[in-house]
């Protein structure tokens, strides 16, 4: 397709209503979409200002959170033994097909190295291994529940 064509089309998607355009010739396919963005950043000024005056109550409202979380922390039990925290965010599996015998049970041993659990990041099924020889006390995680970087999984002692 000519150059001076292909300009001239694109001066007629700018002054006209419409938002896109495409042509197919023998010679090729050309495809024209008109973006806007000076309605997209008037739209965001004015939100903007909104968000941050509600900021300030926002900010202020977790530290009262935060007293009663640090006012119930001391009612909760403390886990003893050593505790195996998540690598990553994903989803947390006990075992590696749905209805397979799970890796780990409350009470079986373990030996340091060996799988505990899956955990499935952006389609990818991870290992987790065990990173303490002993016995399982506790498991944290249900099957198939959404956990976080650094979440407590299984307490081992």
């Amino acid at each position: 397709m000519d150059l001076r064509k292909l300009k001239t089309l694109i001066d007629l998607v700018s002054e006209s209503n419409i938002s896109e355009l495409e042509i197919t010739e023998a010679d090729g396919k050309v495809r024209i979409v008109k973006s806007e963005p000076v309605p997209a950043a008037t739209m965001m000024v004015p939100a903007a200002a909104p968000v941050m005056m509600a900021a300030a109550p926002v900010a202020a409202a977790p530290a009262p959170a935060a007293a009663s979380a640090a006012a119930a922390a001391p009612s909760a039990p403390v886990e003893t033994g050593h505790v195996v925290k998540s690598p990553m965010v994903g989803t947390f599996y006990l075992s590696s097909s749905p209805g397979g015998k799970a890796f780990v049970e409350v009470g079986g041993a373990i030996k340091e190295g060996e799988p505990i659990c899956i955990i499935e990041a952006m389609k990818i099924m991870n290992e987790i291994e065990a990173d303490k020889s002993g016995t399982v006390t506790k498991i944290l995680c249900e099957n198939g529940q959404a956990v976080e970087f650094g979440q407590p999984l299984f307490v081992i002692e």
